[in-house]
């Protein structure tokens, strides 16, 4: 009789043998969302790192005796000319209002244009027959909003103007770079610059603001201008002078300097005397007290309020107004 072979013992199975295998993580973007927490936390632990090392050598080199001298000569300010005025209007406080108010929602629909692939809804302009002009409903918001913020620009410029307030932004002197410059190394050394906001700002501000003013507005309104439904398509010698991959290349930087420009500027505003200057911009006197501070908490909420009326269920009947609405 032949024998028959025995029958092979049965190989021990893994746990996991035999199961579906694991879904993949969910990625938001590159990352998955513990790949981002831990990309986030490295991020924020380099700059810690690198904003301690800075700051180091900004104490070490305003303790040299010649930056010693440079400080004194050159504190971080120099006078205005004779006449400037003192303090802060209230038609500035509502200009500092708005203009905050327009430029939270101006960002948030530029975002939104930037990103969209499919928009939901879509504005006509009235005056069209064949659906010619027809952009998206945030591109809509976006471009009315400018328009908005291009109006209480002029407004401001020219108040500025008429009540000589232009005195405080616009450099009077060759004095401001290497007050500029000390300003600078105070802020980064933390031992920062004397504030007398309400009589003059000292030199780093008095060119953030200038810049602010008079560059990156006049830049983003002549770039918005050309990528909007206003520019001559047929215009082909004006097109090709002033092409809009060039007006692109430069309004989105430009909308990244003024959320750099937002950031530095509120916490400079509570890092530097909170009641104080909250008083300065929104309740017009110089005092140390909750009036301003209140008030630009309810700034606040409408600002909040416009951001979550942001959307196609408000922003439709608003449209209609002035155009139709359609859906894709």
């Amino acid at each position: 009789m032949v024998a028959r072979p025995a029958a092979a013992e049965p190989r021990p199975t893994s746990a996991s043998e035999g199961q579906p295998p694991k879904a993949e993580a969910k990625r938001y973007g590159p990352f998955t969302r513990t790949q981002w927490v831990g990309a986030i936390i490295l991020g924020v632990g380099g700059l810690v790192l690198v904003a301690a090392l800075v700051v180091m050598l900004a104490r070490w080199v305003v303790g040299l005796e010649s930056t010693q001298g440079f400080l004194a000569a050159y504190p971080g300010a120099y006078d205005l000319p004779e006449g400037a005025p003192v303090g802060f209007p209230a038609w500035l406080g509502w200009q500092h209002f708005f203009n905050v108010f327009l430029i939270v929602l101006i960002i948030r629909s530029g975002l939104q244009v930037r990103r969209e692939t499919r928009p939901s809804a879509f504005w006509i302009p009235r005056w069209s027959k064949d659906g010619s002009g027809k952009i998206s409903l945030p591109l809509w918001l976006h471009q009315s909003l400018d328009i908005l913020w291009l109006l209480n620009g002029v407004i401001f410029v020219v108040l500025l103007f008429a009540t000589g307030h232009w005195m405080r932004i616009v450099p009077t002197s060759w004095e401001v770079f290497p007050n500029a410059a000390s300003a600078a190394l105070q802020y980064v050394s933390l031992d920062w610059p004397t504030e007398h906001g309400w009589v003059n700002y000292n030199s780093l501000q008095q060119l953030a603001y200038f810049v602010t003013v008079f560059v990156a507005a006049p830049l983003a309104a002549i770039t918005g201008v050309r990528m909007s439904g206003v520019w001559p398509k047929s215009a082909t010698v004006l097109n090709k002078a002033y092409p809009v991959e060039a007006a692109r290349a430069v309004h989105f930087p430009v909308m990244i300097y003024f959320v750099l420009f937002i950031i530095g500027h509120v916490a400079l505003v509570f890092a530097t005397g909170a009641l104080r200057n909250l008083n300065h911009m929104y309740a017009s006197q110089d005092a140390v007290n909750w009036t301003g501070f209140w008030i630009f908490v309810a700034s606040m909420v409408v600002v909040a309020a416009g951001w979550v009326a942001a959307r196609p269920l408000v922003l439709a009947p608003i449209a209609n107004l002035f155009g139709k609405v359609s859906a894709r």
